[in-house]
């Protein structure tokens, strides 16, 4: 056992090494076999417990989730290792205003299930592209947008957690980093492949006790090592690496540390982004986005949504104290590390000569933690990695099958569906490892920054089309269309920009164009939206407005329409992709209510081939739930009964109590430390 340092400067063998020989003791692996063995044991437990043997029991977990594995599901989803190690890397480098995202997206969850999600469950819609295919009918929008969401998840999410989780492993742990992230991937796509939703959703659930558990714990002993919130005002504007030239402002802490609202034109985050220009991404993120939206339609009824969504915001209030001000705390404490600015020595520490901020998380939990809580952060580490990857994966394939393949093969049968879906999960893995040697190459350089800016150049486009077709009745497939793409072009031109054009260093001059250089990415944010909001409305106004069905059930104004009962007719015979336009028959053919005859073909089909299988093929098919397809038609009968809107009186008036509370908790919140 080590005790936790409580001088500032820890006795070190060389003082610019970040993680002195720090190794796992017995006790911390010990620690880190159980957490692996629980999670494992949590995921086949689901997997054997729930219907994943249709499309509706893999991909929406049945939709018979209760809230508070919902409400878990939703914060680990969001908290990945990039949190971790982000929000705390981003509160040593430049104070508290990162919390902005987090108190922001506090906001929006709230939107999702009191505002789109009863649009969504009414429109009975499985993705998010395809709600776009029932409003605005037409193939182009819904398969653009497929193919951006998986290129962002590939691109940004897969690869930011990845990034966070290989700092935290390769430097604290000493593993190859081969060997670590593939076994994690492993373990995580035993259950996501075999389990579906429901085995991510209640992982998820046990990653998010662990997290806090953890979290928490990290917090208290880092308070207590710098003396409470008082001691950290007064020390952080201290924290100066010893090693930095007098003469010059790098590595400076900021003067407006301690404030989320900044200066509108020299800040790093400028306050009226902060307001507006960070709204439609986090819009996009919370009520657009598939991993989040899915594990909301997964809940039992709308009253569970919202109390998942309840749970989340309030968790949402955490990462400030769990993540933002144990980082800030950390460049206190390990100064001449974390708070580097000589880039030839945070090259020598982390390998990274822009700044070393980004190992300010990692550094708390090997220094100040004891054995065994030591291994305890990195298992929560490990979970938030896990969590989010799982979530994306999940997501991913639904969107993959649902969307992509569907729409190549109209007829695809049930068991058909679950293979791919499968299958693509299996690729998603194998993209992930090959994806490692470029996280390596970058280490945190600039890469890791510029993918964090893919969010704001390519989310307020789809944020705006969506927000469109939920409160414009006028809007319609031409308007959304030119809308999406002149914002996507415009979103990729400045992307480009800022790869060709890199943010130099502190002691270097920036000479990039004024474009870049003079307009925050958050504003640009704003810009993008005005463009495409204003491009969509005069091309929806110019051309002819939408049938109906269209409109029916798929807008706020219009969810309580009656449910036209026609799409009991199109099923008898099969119809070609293009006519599937119009919103009502789209719904059978994209919740794969398949005929029965087709039903049967392929029980039949998979009765015979039982007869041939080895044991290690029907050992590979139970995994899967594929090896009796018996309760597939009643599932088919159920779904089109949970689209009811009700909610029961008292629930819903408790609910809306906890809404204002949480509200008014949030705008205290803002205010205080605005």
């Amino acid at each position: 056992m080590e005790s936790s340092p409580s001088n500032p400067h820890p006795t070190q063998l060389d003082p610019l090494e970040a993680f002195p020989q720090r190794r796992l003791k017995a006790g911390d692996i010990a620690v880190l076999v159980l957490y692996f063995l629980f999670v494992l044991a949590v995921g086949l437990w689901s997997t054997v417990k729930t219907k994943r043997d249709t499309v509706k029991g893999y991909f929406l977990a049945g939709r018979d989730m209760m809230w508070w594995p919902v409400g878990a599901s939703l914060f680990a989803s969001n908290i990945g290792s990039g949190h971790f190690v982000g929000l705390a890397g981003s509160g040593a480098a430049a104070g508290i205003s990162v919390t902005a995202y987090e108190f922001n997206g506090l906001f929006s969850v709230l939107i999702l299930a009191w505002i789109f999600l009863p649009i969504y469950i009414a429109g009975q819609v499985t993705t998010m592209p395809e709600y776009l295919r029932k409003r605005f009918g037409g193939n182009r929008i819904p398969i653009i947008l497929a193919v951006l969401y998986l290129f962002i998840y590939i691109f940004t999410k897969i690869s930011v957690d990845m990034y966070a989780g290989a700092i935290f492993i390769q430097q604290s742990l000493k593993l190859d980093l081969y060997l670590a992230i593939a076994g994690l991937l492993v373990i995580t796509a035993v259950y996501t492949v075999a389990g579906g939703l429901a085995a991510v959703i209640y992982t998820d659930a046990l990653q998010t006790v662990i997290m806090l558990i953890g979290a928490l714990t990290l917090m208290g002993y880092s308070f207590a090592a710098v003396g409470g919130l008082e001691g950290l005002t007064e020390k952080y504007f201290l924290a100066l690496a010893t090693n930095r030239t007098e003469n010059s402002s790098c590595g400076l802490p900021r003067e407006d540390a301690f404030h989320i609202f900044r200066d509108p034109l020299t800040s790093d985050l400028p306050w009226p982004g902060i307001l507006l220009g960070m709204s439609i991404p986090s819009l996009w993120y919370w009520c657009t986005d598939q991993v989040i939206v899915q594990r909301s339609l997964a809940a039992k009824n709308l009253s569970h949504a919202k109390g998942g969504s309840l749970m989340a915001a309030y968790l949402k209030v955490l990462p400030l104290f769990m993540m933002v001000f144990p980082g800030m705390i950390s460049r206190v404490l390990f100064s001449d590390q974390v708070a580097c600015a000589d880039p030839e020595i945070c090259q020598k520490v982390c390998g990274n000569p822009s700044g070393c901020s980004d190992i300010a998380y990692p550094k708390l939990v090997l220094e100040l933690l004891p054995t065994g809580l030591r291994g305890l952060m990195i298992a929560v580490m490990v979970a938030a990695l896990m969590s989010s990857l799982t979530s994306i994966f999940n997501s991913a394939s639904t969107i993959f099958t649902m969307d992509l393949w569907n729409h190549v093969r109209p007829r695809a049968s049930e068991k058909e569906l679950m293979i791919v879906g499968r299958v693509f999960v299996l690729f998603l893995v194998l993209v992930s490892i090959l994806w490692i040697p470029v996280i390596q190459a970058s280490q945190g350089g600039q890469l890791f920054i510029y993918i964090q800016s893919i969010s704001s150049y390519l989310q307020p486009p789809v944020a705006v089309v969506f927000i469109m077709g939920c409160f414009w009745k006028r809007s319609n497939e031409k308007g959304a269309f030119w809308g999406l793409i002149l914002g996507l072009i415009l979103g990729l031109i400045r992307l480009v920009l800022d790869f060709i054009y890199i943010q130099p260093r502190c002691d270097q001059p920036d000479e990039r164009p004024a474009v870049v250089k003079d307009i925050h990415y958050l504003y640009f944010s704003m810009i993008l939206s005005a463009v495409t909001l204003i491009t969509m409305s005069t091309m929806s106004w110019c051309t002819e407005p939408p049938s109906k069905e269209m409109v029916s059930r798929l807008t706020w104004f219009t969810r309580h329409d009656p449910i036209v009962h026609k799409e009991q007719v199109p099923p008898a015979s099969p119809l070609p992709p293009i006519l599937s336009q119009n919103g009502t028959a789209e719904a059978s053919s994209t919740n794969i209510q398949l005929d029965t005859v087709q039903e049967n073909m392929s029980k039949t089909h998979s009765c015979d081939v039982t007869h041939k299988q080895s044991r290690v093929v029907r050992a590979i098919l139970w995994l899967c739930g594929l090896e009796g397809k018996d309760q597939a038609e009643p599932v088919s009968r159920v779904d089109l009964v949970i689209v009811s809107l009700e909610e029961n009186p008292t629930v819903k008036a408790l609910l809306n109590i906890n809404l204002i509370l949480c509200i008014t908790c949030a705008v205290f919140l803002w205010g205080y430390f605005a």
